[in-house]
């Protein structure tokens, strides 16, 4: 037992914790010995430390691990030497002024009888994540929208990157700053019992449904595919049919890439290999994982063996057996990134532009998962412990990061992941930000109550996400809610993360809700999340209705409900604010200092139900619902010009 428990110290995995109700909890030995196996925790005794963060331009030095004094040579090396020198004490000065970058430090110390090396990474970060333009306005808002959620008399069922381009105008002529949408990541489209944004294949590729066919050159129309009657149902639908809208996409896609394959004209040609050679060999394995996936429609871990891995000369010879099959899912690749640039560009007419969200893990059973298996933990899931929102716990079956393969890659796979969502946006969210620092884990079959924590390289990842940010000129949001760490906040605020304060949590011991003036300025201010009641729903108490019908603990009584409903209505007046509609819930965040306030579509149009109830798959629709008007009509809501107004009385209007 005490070696199990130092095996698990060693590899960063607790012992026990404290959850959100100050019980500590003891973590089974069962599941420490799991997770332990899982990483491979066998930590020998190291001459560096696992990596080097080096913030700004200033000087740094390395205390180098039981080299008791013996002479060493060391370098920094990327694609080449960047730096070297000779030193005796057991510290390493490293010059000043080294570039920004991820590169290499070699320690080579001369010991008897020979030499040994080794290498960690090493970090040169900005000071801090990009934090906006100078030409910014110091106080914005954004509009949200669920983009699969939009009706338009055009699309097909599913909201999609032509309804995207109309939102940007519509935000943009209301004054906002930035439009922001639920995570466009790549899902398993064939099955629909999986919507779930957050549940993403791969993260670093996009998700087909959004592609509008009507604005690719190739397809040949909807009489010409025979689908109009197939379009009218999904328009006319009460809920979001995904089986239908993936089915019939798919259909549509493979006739344009016929004709694409047939008689593209050049430039279109031109332009589908320029977009393959920028992503040299990773849209190539996204392609034949996806063409595997389909036939031989089972995870990766039991395929033949020569696919279990991506093994570059299985997949060469797969691509020439297969040519077409695996340029199909490339082909999908260009229209969808071809599309969102398309919006990208059309977006920089606001300041942030898009807002786009990042999911905190992949499906492990995914591209990302089969890709990078050195830096993703299979065989768990990422989850949270027991709290106020699930008091049996919650598991996302996600997998996350292993950080020993991160180390070892150079922290290659986050970067990627970043710059991935990075490149289209002005803003991004971190899901569950607290996964920087440690994420929950759950073995396979264990309760979710019964998991732990496990510690990441906290400082490597801050400072991989600042170089991102600074690279990729895009503000980064911290989804900082549940049970967070001690200084956890002051850390991401000295890094310049900006905060996530929801108002439904924003609220004293006794109930009171916190007045505009004590939230925090670097933060993104909003009503509610996707996992939380509309304001519609938390008034009348719709949400605790529907938990009740569903045997699920709404968490609170109709009691506590009412005196909530109070103390908003407290609140609102000692603002001088004495309705209790979502304008007054708007105009009560427009008052805060913080930099961006963001207000959902549904709160505006009055949508009772959550876009995601936890716990629940089947026995609610989430992800499932259509915005209640469509997207011809919104400029005539009342609701969204009223948003409007408050903004621009605020200051927080473009151009107030």
């Amino acid at each position: 037992m005490d070696d199990l428990l130092e095996r698990a110290r060693r590899a960063g995995i607790e012992t026990q914790y404290w959850d959100a109700f100050g019980r500590l909890r003891h973590v089974a030995p069962a599941v420490l010995s799991r997770i332990v196996d899982v990483l491979g925790a066998g930590d020998k005794r190291r001459i560096l430390p696992h990596t080097i963060v080096i913030r700004g331009q200033a000087p740094h030095e390395i205390r180098l691990i039981s080299t008791q004094g013996l002479p060493f040579h060391w370098e920094i090396l990327s694609d080449q030497k960047i730096a070297e020198g000779e030193a005796n004490s057991p510290v390493v000065a490293l010059p000043p002024a080294l570039p920004i970058g991820i590169f290499r430090l070699r320690v080579t110390v001369s010991a008897p009888p020979g030499h040994v090396s080794e290498e960690s990474p090493l970090i040169v970060s900005p000071h801090q994540t990009y934090q906006g333009s100078s030409a910014w306005p110091h106080r914005m808002w954004a509009l949200s929208v669920q983009l699969y959620a939009v009706r338009s008399q055009r699309n097909w069922g599913h909201g999609d990157f032509s309804d995207l381009l109309e939102l940007i105008d519509l935000a943009a002529d209301l004054g906002a700053s930035g439009l922001g949408l639920n995570p466009l990541h790549a899902l398993f489209d064939d099955k629909a019992e999986e919507p779930s944004p957050y549940y993403p294949n791969s993260r670093l590729f996009l998700n087909p449904l959004y592609i509008d066919l009507g604005a690719v050159p190739e397809f040949p129309g909807l009489d010409a595919a025979g689908l109009q009657d197939d379009i009218a149902r999904l328009r006319r639908g009460s809920f979001i049919d995904y089986p239908t809208v993936a089915e019939t996409k798919w259909r549509a896609l493979r006739l344009a890439h016929e004709t694409f394959r047939s008689s593209a004209p050049a430039e279109r040609r031109r332009l589908f290999e320029q977009f393959r050679k920028s992503h040299p060999s990773r849209l190539n394995r996204f392609a034949c994982f996806e063409f595997l996936r389909r036939k031989f429609a089972k995870p990766w871990w039991e395929w033949p063996d020569e696919y279990r891995r991506p093994d570059e000369g299985a997949l060469i010879r797969l691509r020439r057996d297969e040519k077409g099959a695996i340029e199909f899912f490339e082909f999908v690749q260009w229209l969808a990134h071809s599309q969102l640039e398309q919006c990208r560009v059309r977006a920089a007419r606001m300041p942030i532009g898009l807002y786009l969200d990042i999911a905190v893990g992949v499906r492990s059973d995914g591209f990302d998962a089969w890709c990078d298996q050195d830096a993703v933990l299979a065989g768990m899931a990422v989850g949270a412990p027991p709290d106020q929102l699930n008091s049996a716990g919650q598991n996302w079956g996600l997998a996350g990061f292993n950080p020993l393969g991160l180390e070892h890659r150079q922290f290659e796979p986050f970067r990627r992941l970043l710059r991935a969502a990075m490149q289209y946006a002005g803003a991004v969210r971190l899901d569950h930000v607290l996964g920087l620092q440690r994420l929950y884990l759950i073995p396979h079959g264990v309760p979710a109550s019964e998991g732990t924590y496990m510690r990441l390289p906290f400082n490597a990842l801050l400072a991989v996400t600042a170089l991102a940010s600074t690279e990729n000129t895009c503000v980064v949001v911290g989804e900082d809610l549940g049970t967070v760490p001690e200084n956890f906040r002051e850390t991401l605020a000295d890094w310049g993360i900006w905060s996530y304060q929801v108002m439904l949590f924003e609220r004293a011991a006794d109930g009171a809700f916190t007045a505009p003036g004590n939230y925090r300025e670097k933060a993104l201010v909003t009503f509610g999340t996707h996992d939380t009641a509309t304001f519609a729903g938390w008034w009348d108490h719709h949400d605790l209705t529907v938990k009740r019908a569903l045997n699920i603990d709404p968490g609170e009584s109709d009691d506590d409900r009412g005196r909530a409903r109070d103390a908003l209505r407290h609140a609102l007046s000692e603002r001088g604010i004495h309705a209790t509609d979502f304008a007054s819930i708007a105009r009560y965040l427009a008052d805060t200092p913080s930099r961006l306030l963001v207000i959902s579509m549904e709160d505006i149009l009055g949508v009772r139900d959550q876009v995601n109830l936890p716990g629940t798959l089947n026995e609610h629709p989430n992800w499932r619902q259509p915005l209640p008007v469509a997207l011809e009509e919104l400029r005539n809501q009342k609701g969204l010009t009223c948003i409007a107004d408050v903004m621009r009385s605020a200051g927080r209007s473009c151009g107030a």
